[in-house]
This record gives structure tokens, C-alpha cells and sequence, in this order.
């Protein structure tokens, strides 16, 4: 007489990394042709700084605008105030004015020129990826 074979379970792979089999040792060589933008900037060729360089030169420009916006405009208020003494005692409902537009023109004001800002400096960075990846086709 024959027993019952019991169900055998399924033996689970061991736990830890997957073997790999290696065919060959030979690793893939970059041509000259295939040479790109991208690996000037990595490598920090002359050419490359020259490309990083006009982005940081840019990015410099903007925000040296940004910062003379906010000086001209948002600084130019105390001296509003201190010249124009109507301004100190004036208020609207109560509230005086110097509070108000702190409150209803500066912050927004801030808020707009920072969020334009960061538009603009996206855009740069856009533009830079743009001639960077252009400059990696095949005609390179």
C-alpha cells in the first residue's frame, strides 16, 4: 500500500540580493561624436563654465532688479512718511494711514515682485535646459 503523498510547499528563493551573470567585461565607450553639452557642464570644461556662468550671470541680473524694485519703491515709503508729515497723522476709519499701506500695498507688493521673481529665474533655468539639450543632438 502507498501512502498519501503530502502537498509539497513551494520553496522560496533565499532572501538577499539576485545573482548576476556578467558576459562580458567590456564597458560601453563614449565616441567623440556622442560628446554633449551636458558633459562639458558635468566636467566643468571651459566650455561648460561659460554656459553656467551666463545662467548665474542672469540669475545675478534679475535679482539685483528685484532688489532695486523693492529699495525704489517699498524703501521709498519711511521717506514718504518722515517728509510728508500729513501722512503720519492721516487716517482712514480710524486706522491710521501708515498702517494701511503697509498693510494693503507693501505686503501684496512683496508678494507679487517675489512671485514674479521666481517666474522669471524658472524661465532662465528653462531657457539654460533648453540650450543645453539642444546642444546634444545629433548634428553635435
Amino acid at each position: 500500500m502507498t501512502q498519501p503523498t503530502q502537498p509539497t510547499q513551494p520553496t522560496q528563493p533565499p532572501e538577499g540580493p539576485q545573482r548576476v551573470r556578467i558576459t562580458s567585461s567590456r564597458r560601453p565607450t563614449i565616441r567623440p561624436s556622442e560628446h554633449s553639452l551636458r558633459d562639458d557642464i558635468r566636467n566643468q570644461t571651459e566650455l561648460g563654465e561659460v554656459y553656467v556662468d551666463g545662467l548665474m550671470r542672469g540669475q545675478l541680473r534679475l535679482a539685483l532688479r528685484v532688489i532695486l524694485v523693492g529699495v525704489f519703491s517699498l524703501g521709498g515709503l519711511p521717506l514718504l512718511f518722515h517728509l510728508v508729515p500729513a501722512t503720519r497723522r492721516a487716517s482712514v476709519f480710524g486706522v491710521p494711514f501708515a498702517w494701511l499701506v503697509l498693510g494693503l500695498v507693501v505686503y501684496p507688493t512683496a508678494v507679487l515682485m517675489a512671485r514674479q521673481y521666481v517666474r522669471a529665474s524658472e524661465r532662465l533655468e528653462a531657457e539654460f535646459t533648453a540650450v543645453v539639450t539642444r546642444g546634444e543632438g545629433p548634428g553635435r
